[in-house]
């Protein structure tokens, strides 16, 4: 391969970086704090394979390489067509499914703070399984909370359910909740509000600590711009 052609697949490489992070394109791979990353990756990557191209142009000698060698600086063009032609979705309901018929909590002081101020009281649904898990002074006992997630089929079953992120969705975990009464028959994937009081007690090691929300009222919405929790 020409090295001209290795920095246009840089240039295109940096520039793809660019691409995601220019809107919220890439909060469907990584955090939001990882924005500022990925704008100064791409930011250099472009600008050293121009000065790269700069200096071919300018008569710097260049190296010769073996044919493996050559081939490879064609797999740098594997991501950004993969970003320019497929543009992969937030992981979903076929990932959470994968996952298994558990959450993953981990163990938690079991004193929380106060719930939100309103009625309902908003919460992520991973402080909503993590307290109907660990909660011990009973904050959720009769209280109506309000849910964002995304439906989830299981068998007969729905559920909610979101993914949370240390990273990146690479490590995502799922945390899901068991629906009952005025849920309807959500397509998966279906991003919903979701309205209702925990079922005390549901939360278990013989449920998969996966919590039951009573529903009183349910609301198809339109899928965020960031569809993870951290």
């Amino acid at each position: 391969m020409r090295r001209d052609t290795q920095h246009v697949l840089l240039v295109l490489l940096g520039g793809a970086l660019l691409r995601i992070a220019a809107d919220d394109t890439y909060l469907r791979y990584v955090r939001p704090s990882h924005r500022w990353l990925l704008l100064t990756a791409g930011t250099v990557i472009v600008v050293l394979a121009i000065v790269g191209l700069v200096r071919d142009r300018a008569g710097a000698p260049s190296h010769e390489h073996g044919a493996a060698e050559r081939h490879v600086p064609w797999l740098l063009l594997a991501p950004v067509l993969v970003i320019a032609l497929v543009a992969p979705p937030a992981l979903g309901a076929d990932a959470v499914g994968r996952a298994g018929a558990r959450n993953a909590v981990v163990a938690e002081d079991d004193v929380f703070g106060p719930l939100p101020p309103g009625d309902p009281a908003e919460l992520s649904v991973a402080e909503f399984v993590q307290r109907a898990v660990w909660d011990t002074t009973g904050s959720l006992d009769g209280r109506e909370v309000l849910l964002t997630g995304f439906a989830v089929r299981r068998g007969a079953a729905t559920e909610l359910a979101r993914l949370t992120i240390a990273c990146c969705a690479a490590d995502a975990r799922p945390n899901r909740v068991r629906l009952v009464g005025d849920v309807g028959a959500p397509a998966p994937d279906t991003w919903l509000h979701v309205q209702g009081v925990l079922q005390a007690g549901s939360a278990t090691a013989a449920t998969g600590h996966v919590p039951t929300l009573t529903v009183t009222e349910t609301t198809v919405v339109p899928a965020p711009s960031d569809p993870y929790e951290y």
